[in-house]
């Protein structure tokens, strides 16, 4: 690689940082606390001001749950093995694996949400910014947005504004799998069918 192919490179790293932020929905200040990297320092990263040093994408890369190649977007080194790193999400013990190596755009993941008690309490409502669509892959998944209550099945989808209340819980006896399409700050995905 040589030296200009390496400057492409960095010059986009303060676009993917800010990026992050935003789908993060953070401030530079929450970063700070996180990284321990001052906001000052954060902004000027972000706006390439600022050179990038291991000592401040380290912190970056482990505050944004991202592979240091991923954030400073570094080219492939010859293995073509796609190595997708899979998030336990803290509510009802779902796991979340993503789709997609990009930054901008929807974000594509699929989700696996174990079987839990008959008994088990209604999950969590939260809201943000954007909109999503569900595909159920296996099981019976309860999708409570806007307070409607909804069952998807497998071969089935749903769509729904995430400004919404909404929860996802599994409705059967084993893990429910979906994938799911997040598109952040109102993009919506355009649908055509033959005619």
């Amino acid at each position: 690689m040589n030296h200009d192919e390496v400057e492409g490179f960095l010059q986009s790293v303060g676009g993917r940082l800010r990026a992050l932020r935003h789908e993060h929905q953070a401030t530079l200040d929450d970063i700070s606390d996180i990284s321990g990297i001052s906001p000052s320092t954060l902004s000027r990263l972000e706006s390439g001001r600022r050179k990038y040093t291991l000592d401040l994408l380290l912190p970056l890369a482990a505050a944004y749950n991202v592979p240091l190649d991923e954030l400073v977007g570094a080219p492939q080194t010859g293995d073509p093995r796609i190595h997708l790193r899979p998030v336990a999400v803290a509510q009802q013990g779902r796991t979340a694996i993503p789709l997609v190596r990009h930054y901008g755009g929807p974000h594509a993941h699929k989700h696996v949400l174990p079987a839990g008690p008959a008994d088990a309490e209604a999950p969590e409502l939260h809201t943000h910014q954007g909109f999503t669509w569900i595909y159920v892959l296996f099981g019976r998944l309860g999708i409570t947005a806007g307070g409607e209550r909804l069952v998807v099945q497998a071969g089935e989808a749903a769509e729904f504004d995430t400004r919404l209340p909404h929860a996802f819980s599994n409705l059967g006896d084993q893990p429910v799998e979906f994938l799911s399409l997040f598109g952040a700050q109102g993009e919506r995905v355009r649908v055509k069918a033959w005619k």
